[in-house]
């Protein structure tokens, strides 16, 4: 008999999975009535063999959770915020549970943590109320991953980062007819740094003019926070953060205690770009004199010991400052948030074991997104959620070979050629990731236009890296950003929020 021919094993074609579900939420006393899509899409790459079957391969599922607003006229004409994180290596959960959701993290505060179980509550605050929202969870983190077969790291670099998110940008504005919609981005972190990115290149690449983007707690010229050899400005940059760290924690000198912390900060910005840095810029030809007397400046502005300053040849680092403020105390302060403190197994090392910071957020965010997901949303996926994979370690940075990566570029020309595009900048003074002195300095240098300068608004909160963790933070800068997008989107009607005492 001849012998069966034996047909190949065909993968299956990957398939969107999506879940639609109907929630409502209570705004100032008003009902808000939403629906949620949430699930993973596929993403396709054209190749040159467009037109046959290979033409659009798929290469990755993208997971996003989409909120949009009920009983809406005409949605094509509501603004729409994409959102997402940073690491890089985030999931989109910080920004979606901690500020813009209808739904956030009940967890506490510094000095004041709840213990778990945690849970989520209404969220009063949520951007759903002028905006509808997308957090999107870039390729290899949440949900989102490399299909088999396909090389695990090809997004995991600036440029194809922006490629696939810019992608999914594109193919969800496209899907849901939303092209005509006043369109935003909100990043944090080295989310700031993809959403300049993206303005850009979304802009460029397919045409998407955004009326705005927003930048929580941002890193856009990463020369401002590298403490390497030579590199003298984040010795500058972080200086104001170290004081406002030393303020917090009552380590300063009695009169310095006294003042405002606005005050103080100014005082120390001051220093940091005149005397600090024309000490710093002389190098080993500084003078003995002058070099203990900057020492002794030091010591005053950040709660350290002369001695100290001095051994490190007045150049302080974070990793450093982190562990010696408190070291008396055997505690050590936070890098995200400096008002929260920990302790490790000894005093005595160069740095700390962990950041008591994430420790005390990364708990009640897995949890509650994990519940939330399941059994609200209605998404089931038995893959971990990655809230925060390491990669960080091994991100490519290859277009930016034998320099620092520096987006403020894409974002003057952006503007530039988009002169409605307006920034909002919100940097927190307990912020020791990204400095808000740090995020000045590079906004001071994108030599912008004069009269587009006015299309950046920046926004400071007594709290650290995720300023929503601090409840007054959270209402002030809620109501900011309600502010930004009703000044940058006219037609919206607007609701005035009252100042929350920070």
């Amino acid at each position: 008999m001849p012998e069966e021919s034996k047909i190949p094993d065909q993968k299956p074609t990957p398939q969107d999975q999506l879940s639609i579900t109907h929630h409502s939420v209570r705004i100032a006393g008003k009902e808000l009535r939403y629906s949620v899509t949430c699930g993973t899409v596929v993403l396709r790459e054209e190749s040159e063999k467009e037109g046959t079957a290979e033409g659009h391969k798929p290469k990755a599922t993208v997971f996003f959770v989409a909120y949009t607003k009920d009983d809406t006229p005409d949605p094509s004409q509501r603004p729409i915020t994409f959102s997402f994180n940073g690491g890089p290596g985030s999931s989109s959960v910080w920004l979606h549970l901690g500020l813009l959701g209808p739904k956030r993290v009940e967890m506490g505060d510094a000095g004041a943590l709840t213990p778990p179980p945690y849970r989520l509550v209404d969220n009063e605050h949520t951007l759903l109320e002028v905006s509808d929202l997308v957090f999107i969870d870039p390729v290899g983190t949440g949900y989102s991953r490399m299909l088999e077969g396909e090389k695990t790291r090809e997004y995991h670099g600036f440029k194809r980062d922006l490629e696939s998110v810019g992608e999914f940008i594109r193919l969800y504005t496209h899907r849901y007819g939303r092209w005509a919609s006043p369109k935003y981005l909100i990043g944090e972190s080295y989310g700031t740094t993809r959403a300049a990115g993206l303005s850009g290149y979304l802009q460029e690449r397919h045409g998407m003019y955004l009326n705005g983007i927003m930048l929580v707690s941002s890193i856009l010229d990463f020369s401002t926070a590298r403490f390497n050899p030579g590199n003298d400005l984040p010795h500058i940059l972080f200086l104001p953060t170290f004081s406002a760290t030393a303020w917090y924690h009552r380590k300063l000198p009695r009169d310095l205690q006294q003042k405002p912390l606005e005050a103080l900060l100014k005082e120390v910005e001051a220093f940091a770009l005149g005397e600090y840095t024309l000490a710093l810029m002389q190098g080993s030809k500084l003078p003995t004199s002058e070099q203990k007397r900057i020492a002794q400046k030091l010591a005053r502005y950040t709660g350290l010991s002369e001695a100290y300053v001095q051994a490190c040849n007045l150049r302080l680092e974070i990793m450093r400052f982190t562990k010696e403020l408190l070291r008396a105390e055997r505690k050590t302060v936070g890098r995200l948030d400096s008002r929260f403190t920990g302790t490790d197994r000894d005093a005595a090392g160069a740095t700390f074991e962990y950041d008591p910071s994430y420790a005390a957020i990364q708990g009640p965010y897995t949890a509650t997104f994990n519940q939330y997901v399941r059994q609200e949303l209605g998404f089931h996926s038995d893959l971990p959620y990655e809230i925060l994979s390491n990669l960080y370690t091994n991100w490519s940075y290859k277009e930016f070979e034998n320099q620092y990566l520096n987006v403020g570029e894409t974002l003057r020309k952006a503007i530039s050629m988009n002169p409605f595009l307006q920034v909002y900048v919100g940097s927190g003074y307990y912020d020791l990731a990204t400095p808000y002195f740090a995020t000045d300095y590079t906004l001071n240098h994108l030599s912008l236009e004069p009269h587009l300068q006015k299309n950046i608004q920046v926004h400071y909160y007594p709290a650290g890296h995720m300023m929503y963790v601090h409840l007054p933070s959270l209402a002030q800068q809620a109501a900011d950003l309600r502010s930004f997008i009703q000044k940058a989107t006219p037609s919206l009607p607007k609701r005035k929020a009252p100042r929350s005492k920070t």
